[in-house]
């Protein structure tokens, strides 16, 4: 039986039917317009007006929240086992293993996984993953102008600000940073000021990584380069101090206040030695010390910096800088507050031979003293308003020299992978960066650091991270652009060409100067020679001339004296005059 439903509807319901069909258009309505409505509306004067169909925006500037890291440690454990067997026990391992390699389970598990990992190791050894495609292939090097930007910045955490003094590279890798602090100001030190110095880790800008508690300010501080976990530092009441990060926040192993410096240690550096607990420390009391860190009651060594070289102290150059280069174990050099720079031989018989030669060149002291570390044989100072470059084969001047700056440089160093290229700091806050080969007269980059005046600089070994100190205690990383931290191609053989042609140039007017001294120096005897031949007789001993020099000078300060009274005599003549016509003027007025 079929269902069907049936719905019905009027034909009225439906409506009109349409019907569709094309014809022209047809005007229903026409409404002419009426002139008495138009003498009611008012005509408005047209106005032309812009408008933007955007959104108002306004800019402004926010500082968002500071994200603060902390690193943590996790110890792992070898895991697997039941908790009634202990991994240390080799027994109960030994017995655990047996039980278990006796199992069926455990032998067919085996046997099933054995057909997975065969597939793994042959598609491993078929398959080199760790190869090179473009090893042979030349990149073509871009030309990118020179800059660096700033990844951290590290604050003293204290309230009372103090300069970052020294800082120093962690060893292996770069990771960490350790830096010294002290105020060098002369008595601004106060006793709420903190005494601690820091080791920061870079990618934590937030809070230091440990603290390290002198028990006298920190001026200068050394990573060991054997041993990473170990530190040397110079306190500003003349002490050395041996840190072991292993053994906490307190130092190791301090030097007696009796046998060490009498002035603040500005410098202290470890020595390549075999056991690696050598090191040695200047300061301006002008003598430098040889120190064990594993025995530091007393001094291996001492060195007196006179320059007569009969180790006198009281006549001692104050030492402010030091330099020693591995490759030349029985070498260094120090720098000091006079601008003298003092080249000594470590292993040499007599303290009078171990002062070798000075170089002279500098009006001020020498804050930083660092041997090239592709060409040891030239050297980079700072001090005064100039840095330079030295040979060891010339004495009386540099070969190569900046321009005087508007401020004062007070750090600078190579860098450890461009031979031509070293960075320099400012009292202005300025980072200088020079390359020798590109310009000598201006740097190649100049980098406003900070607003306030920069003490310190150090460079990573791998040439891309440069720490600076400032006085308000801030240590700024910078990162250096890949054209300034990597080496150019010829550049080692270009510099040397620069430095071999510097060096003839010096050599030849140190000659030149050489041989006027000796035709003046001649002249003069000759001309002394004739003068006694004349009048022998005639010579004064020097009571006579320290009488006459004497009387020239009462002779001089006599007619100065009748000079000055004979000018007062004409202004009050003619001030006498001038009175005279004055009340002459008046009487005729009268």
């Amino acid at each position: 039986m079929e269902i069907v439903h049936v719905y019905t509807k009027l034909r009225g319901e439906f409506g009109r039917q349409c019907l569709f069909s094309d014809r022209p258009a047809e005007l229903l309505v026409d409404v002419p317009p009426d002139p008495s409505l138009a003498l009611q509306f008012i005509p408005k004067t047209p106005r032309d007006q812009a408008l933007q169909a955007c959104r108002d925006m306004s800019e402004h500037q926010v500082n968002t929240e500071r994200f603060e890291s902390e690193s943590c440690g996790i110890n792992h454990v070898e895991g697997g086992w039941p908790k009634d067997v202990n991994p240390q026990e080799m027994e109960q391992t030994i017995r655990f293993r047996k039980k278990v390699e006796k199992d069926e389970s455990y032998i067919n598990s085996i046997l099933q996984l054995g057909c997975v990992m065969e597939h793994c190791i042959r598609q491993n050894n078929a398959v080199d993953i760790y190869q090179e495609y473009f090893v042979d292939e030349e990149v073509e090097e871009t030309q990118e102008p020179p800059s660096a930007k700033t990844i951290n910045v590290f604050r003293d955490p204290n309230q009372m600000k103090r300069t970052v003094t020294c800082l120093s590279w962690h060893p292996d890798g770069g990771r960490k940073l350790a830096a010294a602090y002290s105020c060098l100001q002369f008595q601004k030190t106060s006793k709420e000021m903190s005494l601690d110095s820091y080791i920061w880790d870079i990618e934590n800008p937030n809070r230091p990584e440990m603290t390290l508690k002198p028990a006298s300010p920190l001026i200068c501080l050394d990573y060991n380069p054997k041993d990473s976990h170990t530190l040397v530092g110079g306190s500003y009441n003349g002490q050395i101090a041996y840190w072991d990060t292993r053994r906490g926040s307190q130092p190791v192993e301090v030097s007696s206040v009796e046998q060490s410096h009498r002035d603040p240690v500005y410098k202290v550096i470890w020595l390549q030695s075999k056991t690696g607990t050598d090191a040695f420390s200047a300061s301006t009391d002008g003598q430098v010390l040889w120190w064990d860190v594993r025995k530091l009651s007393e001094p291996t060594e001492r060195l007196v910096l006179d320059p007569v070289r009969e180790g006198i102290l009281d006549r001692a150059l104050g030492a402010i800088s030091l330099e020693f280069e591995a490759t030349m174990p029985t070498k260094f050099m120090v720098g000091t507050e006079q601008g003298v720079v003092v080249s000594c031989n470590r292993k040499a018989k007599t303290p009078a031979e171990k002062i070798v030669c000075t170089y002279d060149g500098h009006h001020g002291p020498i804050y930083a003293l660092q041997r090239n570390p592709f060409f040891p044989k030239n050297f980079l100072t700072v001090g005064d308003w100039t840095a330079r470059i030295w040979s060891e084969d010339i004495k009386e001047s540099s070969i190569m020299w900046t321009r005087y700056q508007m401020s004062y440089l007070t750090d600078a160093c190579w860098s450890p992978v461009r031979p031509s290229v070293f960075f320099t700091v400012k009292m202005d806050g300025v980072l200088d960066v020079w390359d020798i080969l590109f310009k000598q007269n201006d740097p190649t980059l100049s980098l406003k650091v900070c607003d306030e005046a920069l003490y310190s600089l150090r460079v990573q070994d791998h040439g891309r991270l440069v720490a600076c100190g400032s006085q308000q205690g801030s240590a700024t990383l910078l990162e250096i652009c890949s054209g300034l931290s990597s080496l150019q191609k010829n550049e080692k053989s270009l510099l040397a060409a620069v430095f071999e042609r510097e060096t003839k140039r010096e050599k030849i007017l140190e000659a030149r100067q050489r041989e006027i001294r000796l035709k003046e120096r001649s002249r003069s005897e000759q001309s002394r020679e004739e003068d006694g031949g004349r009048d022998v007789d005639g010579e004064e001993s020097p009571e006579q001339l320290i009488a006459r020099a004497e009387n020239d000078f009462y002779s001089v300060v006599e007619m100065e004296q009748r000079r000055r009274r004979e000018k007062e005599d004409e202004r009050h003549q003619e001030k006498g005059v001038c009175e005279e016509k004055e009340v002459k003027e008046t009487e005729t007025s009268q």
